[in-house]
């Protein structure tokens, strides 16, 4: 038992990590001479111009970012809540809060992820970019966001099926 435990704490860590590498890092898509990601776009990683207003997807890469950040979140919060849930339930009970918890947070960085999906075209050709980016592929970080979801999801289908024991 001790050794289950073990492994859904280092999955549920596993799954906090890409989600925070796939948030921060500059490479959900990636060329010859650039990276960009929901923050930024750099050039030959040096000469960095963040995404504002004036591109024209803007509102896209705003939903990018919140539901990102709101999946790292729901994840680290879900982590919380399953070691209190160690302590508190009654022997038998499921961990069914912490469940509910981490399939958000799968939920939301699947939205963020399909959303980068369907708008990479436009996000890529929108006349906020003072050079051309839409000549490249996506990154790791982009790959990282989905494994990220398959982790969120695996996790939060665990903890509903997990009892507590003694």
């Amino acid at each position: 038992m001790l050794i289950l435990l073990a492994f859904i704490i280092v999955f549920h860590i596993t799954s906090a990590a890409l989600l925070f590498i796939s948030t921060i890092d500059n490479a959900w898509w990636v060329g010859k001479d650039f990276s960009t990601d929901v923050w930024k776009v750099c050039i030959n990683i040096t000469n960095c111009t963040a995404i504002d207003e004036n591109n024209s997807e803007y509102q896209s890469v705003q939903a990018v970012q919140a539901t990102m950040i709101l999946s790292t979140i729901l994840c680290c919060v879900a982590f919380l809540v399953f070691i209190l849930q160690l302590f508190r339930l009654k022997q038998g009970e499921r961990f069914v809060l912490t469940s509910t918890i981490q399939l958000l947070s799968c939920l939301c960085v699947m939205i963020a992820a399909s959303i980068y999906t369907n708008r990479h075209e436009d996000l890529h050709k929108s006349y906020g970019y003072m050079f051309d980016i839409h000549s490249g592929q996506y990154g790791y970080s982009f790959i990282l966001a989905w494994i990220a979801f398959a982790f969120t999801l695996i996790s939060g289908i665990m903890y509903l099926v997990l009892r507590k024991r003694k």
